[in-house]
């Protein structure tokens, strides 16, 4: 890295870590055979618990980059024009979030299935950018720390009173609304606690931004973000504890009982840590490719994993079917087709994309062309009928 105003390589090469991370973790999750998920098996609690780490290091890079992006020009407000690409880009998220989980087939027979209205992490990530986006503009003419710490209080309020909107059904909203706020139907991730992880991704951007020129930027953060880390991770639970105590506020020992989101926020710290301590070693062109296109891969493993549009992927010939050993082979294959097929869809994108519409302009045209060669037909039929007769 030239200097602390360059592109930060580590996350990138965080990104490409957590997008790997998500792929395996997918792949075994759905695949391995149900007799191997034991929990007393130290490398399978390892693995489980490594596992965990996958999502909310995801978030939490969402929301640094886009926030990074956001504020790190001179304009501000609606004259930002990272907020009109953050619009579209939030939207598309969700619209892609849809599209993966539309079955050609029941729609060839007039069903929708209920699948299509769960949500997941991409519906997820697209209005986590579009609350970011909200919260800069509510903040923009503020004094500039207000920004960061009502980031910071998001997150730090999600995860407190998660224990109690955890419980709540929504069942007042209609289904596909509820979905975004409760697991109760299937959904994979609701915007709450998940939007905390963003939140707090934008916060720590913010504080880049404000630090790039401190010779001991990297430093003290590897030092800070270690010890934050964890804390959380060993800490906190005490912590709450105590504060239950000392204040009688139930709410501190409700967290403390099943205290997940704190120490996963601990996880990220330490990752982050990690990766800007190895930064150097981690400036390689596969890596950040791969940490350039995740968006690219995650679709391409929802496709081939779960059988986006035809419902035929491998999740559904080998559910929880596999062995260990042939578990680890596939996982390798998957993660290696994936990111491959990514990297091959980023060269030739250009072209592709051109190639797609051209055919959806091929189509266009032919559709416009039957529907004039038809009023014409539809224009001669109803003029021979209405035609005065001579007589």
């Amino acid at each position: 890295m030239k200097n602390n105003t360059a592109r930060l390589y580590f996350i990138d090469a965080m990104r490409a870590w957590a997008i790997l991370m998500m792929l395996q973790g997918h792949f075994v999750d759905g695949l391995l055979d149900t007799a191997f998920k034991d929990d007393s098996n130290t490398i399978y609690t390892i693995w489980r618990y490594f596992r965990g780490v996958t999502a909310p290091v995801f978030f939490t890079l969402s929301g640094f980059i886009f926030t990074f992006l956001l504020v790190k020009g001179t304009k501000k407000g609606f004259n930002n024009p990272r907020v009109k690409k953050g619009i579209k880009r939030g939207l598309q998220l969700v619209f892609i979030g849809y599209l993966l989980r539309i079955n050609v087939f029941g729609l060839l027979i007039g069903e929708i299935y209920n699948a299509l209205y769960l949500i997941d992490v991409l519906h997820c990530i697209g209005f986590s950018i579009l609350g970011i986006i909200g919260i800069y503009l509510l903040t923009k003419d503020k004094r500039s720390f207000l920004l960061p710490l009502t980031l910071l209080t998001i997150t730090c309020l999600l995860f407190l009173f998660e224990p109690y909107y955890k419980l709540w059904s929504f069942d007042y909203f209609p289904k596909p609304i509820a979905n975004y706020f409760t697991k109760v139907n299937g959904s994979i991730f609701t915007i709450f606690p998940w939007f905390g992880y963003a939140t707090f991704g934008g916060f720590l951007s913010i504080l880049f931004t404000r630090y790039k020129n401190s010779k001991y930027l990297y430093t003290s953060n590897i030092i800070i973000f270690a010890l934050v880390g964890l804390a959380l991770i060993f800490l906190s639970s005490d912590i709450f504890v105590f504060l239950n105590e000392i204040t009688g506020i139930h709410i501190f020992f409700e967290v403390s009982d099943y205290n997940y989101l704190f120490i996963r926020l601990g996880d990220v710290l330490v990752v982050f840590s990690i990766f800007m301590l190895l930064r150097q070693f981690l400036i390689n062109s596969i890596i950040l490719r791969i940490g350039q296109n995740t968006l690219s891969i995650y679709i391409i493993h929802f496709i081939l994993l779960y059988g986006s549009f035809t419902g035929l992927g491998l999740y559904q010939f080998f559910n929880h079917s596999l062995s260990p050993l042939v578990l680890i082979l596939g996982a390798l294959v998957f993660m290696f087709a994936c990111s491959y097929s990514a990297l091959l869809y980023e060269k030739k994108e250009v072209f592709i994309k051109a190639k797609i519409t051209a055919i959806f302009q091929n189509i266009g045209a032919k559709i416009t062309s039957g529907l004039l060669f038809s009023f014409k037909k539809i224009k001669s039929l109803f003029v021979k009928i209405f035609r005065p007769s001579k007589n």
